[in-house]
């Protein structure tokens, strides 16, 4: 947090509020790379997957690769690169590149103005105000806070028409840390921070989760107002109780999804972990904080038996204006043990893999049931770039229940849920049961599909595939009978998959959350017909050294002629 004392009476837009200089400056969470401060000097500009060269341009009159580009550099985030250089070339730089756009942009049209981009834009300026304006003279210091003045107040009168959704929540956000930053008035903070916990109010859930159902939903913003939390405490002002309130339901919320390798569970958007920002937001929670294990209001639920861990959806899709995102996931599970990754959702491609996206969202490319390889959930098929495409249609019911075994059976810890996504396409509803002995040695579970009418019971396509999909570090060697396949981790014990005497196919699959981009990986099927074989149990077991020498030898002992 930095404290700017140099005073200016800028000139304002008729309505605005009062804003006479920039009084503090708030900390940017997210991780820095001075590298890409030499290509922004270069030229180049990297974003969403695109690199363009602006060959001594602006990059403001430049004709945008893709919407997803566009957002990127309008939203000025990059500016955490320029102040990681500390060198007066890139401080000069950013300060250059700032004015290009006052220049090209000062007057609302276009992506630029769009009120995501917006937002963000006014929360990086302000987070990166102290490098913008180290050797700035008077002029530009006027054009600077004049514009930040203007962009607020289009920015408030956007948020009455924004539907209600992260963009909206995101300019709350940063119409709060306007009102903080330029020592707005004592009416102008209070009015900015109803607004902003009426947004949490209507977003974050009792449990702690975003409505809208995604991980990386709750990271970003974790980053935006923890800093946000701080510059209340600097100014001496009362934060809203839904700020402070929020934050504390949202970390042990983060933690439900958080694997034993810092990975964060691929579920409804969720792409490559931001390993580093996860690290810095964890710090500022204390570390004996433990990971919510049942959050009802989100629909996740999580089940730890020592290193073994059970990471569930089981909830169902949210609103359709939180859901352009979402994925059609519902009773998925993510299976790992310790550092291993076993069994994952393939995840959604990080930006630039626009190609790939519905079929991320699809439910094949999750780890739970498909029925006539068909979706749980229909999707809008053209979407906007700022909403995506929204879900139409999806399971209305998914009743769960957390559930404990004892004697006769080994001591165990479960989940049973069902969801009517399938009922009415098929008339089929899909139940499945989880359990983790105590111990950590099996997981084992139940997929069952109950036909419920005469449409699910007359002729026509019954077949459904139960999905497992493996991590790409997860190496698969199905049996000679293909029965049973054995798993092995490169940093973690083997595991042996059965379906209880059913046959288990090895397919392809993709990684989408991989850092180095997606990567081929496999996954396991188990196919049926519902009519004659509703039920298919399963189970993974750890291999007890016991396990491997028997392999081995089987491997060793010569073929019977006979």
């Amino acid at each position: 947090m930095r404290v700017i004392t140099a005073p200016l009476r800028a000139l304002k837009p008729s309505g605005a509020p009062a804003a006479e200089r920039l009084v503090v400056a708030p900390q940017d969470l997210r991780t820095t790379d001075p590298t890409v401060a030499s290509d922004i000097y270069a030229g180049y500009f990297a974003f969403s997957g695109k690199v363009v060269a602006a060959g001594g341009k602006s990059p403001f009159l430049i004709d945008p690769p893709s919407a997803a580009w566009a957002e990127g550099l309008m939203g000025f985030g990059w500016l955490r690169h320029l102040r990681a250089a500390e060198s007066a070339l890139a401080r000069a730089n950013a300060r250059a590149l700032v004015d290009d756009w006052i220049g090209a942009w000062g007057r609302p049209r276009g992506v630029a103005w769009e009120t995501g981009v917006m937002a963000r834009r006014l929360i990086s300026w302000l987070s990166q105000s102290p490098v913008i304006l180290d050797g700035a003279d008077r002029d530009f210091y006027r054009r600077f806070l004049r514009s930040i003045v203007r962009q607020s107040v289009r920015l408030q009168r956007q948020l009455g028409r924004t539907e209600d959704g992260e963009r909206r929540l995101l300019g709350a956000i940063a119409l709060a840390y306007v009102a903080l930053c330029t020592g707005a008035s004592a009416g102008a903070q209070r009015r900015a921070s109803r607004q902003l916990a009426d947004a949490l109010e209507r977003q974050i859930l009792p449990d702690g989760g975003h409505v809208g159902r995604n991980p990386r939903t709750l990271v970003d913003l974790l980053t935006d107002l923890l800093p946000l939390r701080q510059v209340y405490a600097n100014q001496g002002v009362e934060p809203p109780r839904a700020l402070l309130n929020g934050i504390d339901r949202m970390m042990p919320m983060l933690r439900l999804f958080r694997h034993a390798d810092g990975s964060l569970a691929l579920f409804n958007g969720m792409s490559v972990t931001p390993a580093d920002t996860l690290a810095t937001l964890l710090a500022y929670t204390d570390a004996r904080s433990q990971a919510m294990e049942n959050a009802p209001h989100s629909g996740f639920q999580r089940i730890q038996a020592r290193g073994a861990l059970v990471i569930m959806d089981a909830g169902k899709p949210p609103p359709e204006e939180f859901s352009g995102r979402a994925h059609a996931g519902c009773l998925s599970f993510e299976f790992s043990d310790g550092p291993a990754r076993i069994v994952v959702n393939c995840g959604s491609p990080p930006p630039g893999g626009d190609h790939w996206r519905q079929l991320a969202r699809s439910t094949a490319a999750h780890s739970t049931v498909t029925v006539n390889d068909t979706s749980s959930c229909r999707f809008v098929q053209e979407g906007s770039p700022f909403l995506g495409s929204p879900i139409l249609a999806g399971p209305r019911e998914v009743p769960m229940e957390r559930i404990a075994r004892r004697e006769p059976d080994p001591p165990a810890i479960g989940i049973e849920a069902s969801h009517d996504g399938y009922r009415a396409a098929f008339g089929v509803i899909h139940h499945r049961r989880v359990l983790a002995e105590l111990t950590g040695e099996r997981l084992t579970g139940e997929d069952r599909i109950q036909v419920l009418n005469a449409r699910g019971s007359q002729n026509g396509p019954d077949a459904f595939a139960v999905r497992f999909h493996l991590h790409p570090t997860v190496t698969a060697e199905r049996s000679e009978d293909g029965r049973s396949v054995r798993l092995a981790s490169t940093n973690g014990p083997a595991w042996v998959f059965d379906a209880g005497g059913m046959m288990v196919g090895i397919e392809e699959s993709i990684f989408f959350a991989a850092p180095d981009g997606a990567r081929r990986s496999e996954q396991l099927v188990v196919h049926g017909a519902y009519r004659t074989t509703p039920v298919v149990e399963w189970r993974f077991t750890r291999e007890t050294a016991a396990g491997r020498r028997s392999a081995a030898q089987a491997e060793s002992t010569p073929a019977d002629p006979a």
